[in-house]
This record gives C-alpha cells, structure tokens and sequence, in this order.
C-alpha cells in the first residue's frame, strides 16, 4: 500500500540499540533494559485532526465513540450510559482525591474527534492539534489506510528518546532548561491549578515546542500515543544474554475482560504531583475500547 503522506512528514531512524525503561520514577517502566531495533520511519508529529478528517472524508469511517456500546460487552452497566460518547477531562474547583479518576473525568454522550467537548463543540480552529477521541481500533485503521503501522512500543520509546540513551526527558535533565517551556504538560496542582505557562488549555497544535534530535515533536505532553503492544511488564528485560531484537508483546493479559495496549508520551494532563509521565520512559496501559479527550497517535512504516 502507498505511504500516503509526504516524505517530509515522517523522519528515517537507523538501526540501533537503546536502554529501554527507567527505574528512577513508577515500578512498571523498570527494569532498565538494552533492546535492539532496526531501521524505520515514523511521523514527525501526532496525526492531526486534518489529517483525521481526510481519512473520515474519503473512507466514512465511525470511530468507537461515534458507535452504541453492545451491551453484551458491558454487562450490568446503566443503560443510560451505553450510548455513544466519550470520556473528556474537567478540572475540578479544588483539591480532590487523586485516586479517584471520576472526579475530573467524565463521560460525555456525543462527545467525538470531530466534537471534543460534546456536541455543543467542535474543532473549528483545531485542525493541526492532535486528534483525540481515538479508541486502538480507530488508530489502527487510520494507519492502514495510510500505508503505516502503529509502533511497537520499542520503536515509540526509541524515537521519543532522539538518541540521548537513559536521559529523563526527550531533551535531556532538566524539566525547562534555561526556563524553556519544552512540552505540553500540567503545571501547578492538578486536577485544578494550571499556570499555562506556555498558554495552551488542553492540547496544542503539533509542532508547538522544541523537536528532539531526531525531528520528533510533541514526544513528550500534548497527548498519550497509542502502540501496538499488549500492556504487560517488559518482557524484554527477562533476555539477561543480549539486547532482545524488535521486541514486542501480541498477547493480551488472560486476567483482562477487555484488553489493554501501551500508550505512550504523557499528556497535556500530566502533573509532577499526579502523574509525571512525560518521559520517553513513561508507559501506561490503557483498554483498547477506551477513548479520552488526551489521547492520541502517530505512526510508523517498517
């Protein structure tokens, strides 16, 4: 199938071998671990709600959230709620338990890539922000469509990290060098204090901040990104002899009743006193009928 974005929206990465994972932050990113991948192309820059309505314009794809669940797969869930919809973030007027996710997210009937808030919104002025409201199903047939794949989270990890092997953040230690602004992200205390230094509220058109070393932007923040791994702990690290070749995990959990992929990269959402997870390192699993108004893609062609 033909690659059908330009040559200069994706960026060619050598072969080469990294240390994947960190074990200075959360349990399921360690151990630190050498993995070897070889050569590919990936996007520059998340998919973009342009980009997104061109595949919706030429194919009439429905996303999961334009979709009725089945109650079958929901079993004992209100019926009220088994509507089209998705899940969008609201701040909260003050401090709240942390554990407690319902407490800033909601799920909105009619909410949509193509109305990220409800159906009162829409994404005029939106359309070189990422696209969200994206479920795995919704990423995956967009990359086919495109000629591409999703990355494994290997390739994601790589990528994000632009070369510089075992460093915290896309660009290197420290948070904002100099006092830079480097990446989408929360700051303050979340869910209710934002200083918005870099003056965005909620996600922010692609190529907003600094590119890593390998031409990547928006690794780091903006939105989460979904690869095509199962979540389970690095399998890799268990290949004590040699750096694993390509690894990948194509398998769900047995435990799971709906599965889970990796996502990756941290959101506009992410907060040192709640989830500091804007790291190359940073992974999280996430069900794959699961779609958030801070979650997001890019692809890969091998």
């Amino acid at each position: 199938m033909t690659v059908r974005e330009r040559s200069t929206d994706m960026v060619t990465l050598p072969a080469g071998t990294f240390t994947m994972g960190s074990d200075r932050f959360y349990p399921e990113e360690g151990p630190p671990h050498p993995v070897t991948v070889d050569a590919f192309r990936i996007d520059l820059r998340p998919v973009t709600v342009a980009r997104f309505r061109e595949f919706v314009t030429e194919t009439g794809y429905v996303t999961v959230a334009e979709r009725a669940p089945d109650p079958a797969d929901y079993p004992g869930a209100d019926p009220a709620l088994l509507v089209p919809g998705s899940l969008v973030f609201r701040p909260t007027r003050g401090p709240v338990d942390t554990r407690d996710v319902r407490n800033w997210w909601h799920w909105v009937p009619g909410a949509t890539w193509s109305a990220p808030e409800g159906p009162s919104s829409s994404i005029a002025g939106r359309h070189r922000h990422p696209v969200t409201h994206i479920a795995y199903e919704d990423a995956s047939a967009y990359a086919e469509w495109a000629g591409k794949s999703l990355p494994t989270e290997a390739e994601w990890e790589y990528a994000a990290r632009g070369g510089l092997d075992g460093a915290t953040y896309a660009w290197g230690e420290e948070f904002m060098p100099g006092g830079r602004v480097m990446a989408n992200t929360w700051h303050g205390m979340f869910p209710y204090e934002n200083r918005r230094p870099h003056g965005f509220t909620g996600t922010s058109p692609v190529g907003s901040f600094p590119a890593n070393a390998f031409g990547l932007y928006d690794v780091c923040g903006n939105v989460w990104e979904w690869t095509s791994d199962f979540h389970a702990a690095h399998p890799a690290a268990t290949h004590a002899c040699c750096a694993p070749h390509n690894p990948r995990v194509t398998s769900p959990a047995t435990d799971e009743a709906i599965p889970r992929r990796v996502i990756k990269g941290g959101s506009h959402l992410c907060a040192p006193n709640y989830c500091l997870r804007y790291r190359p390192a940073a992974r999280q699993g996430e069900a794959v009928d699961t779609s958030t108004s801070h979650i997001g893609f890019r692809c890969v062609v091998r």
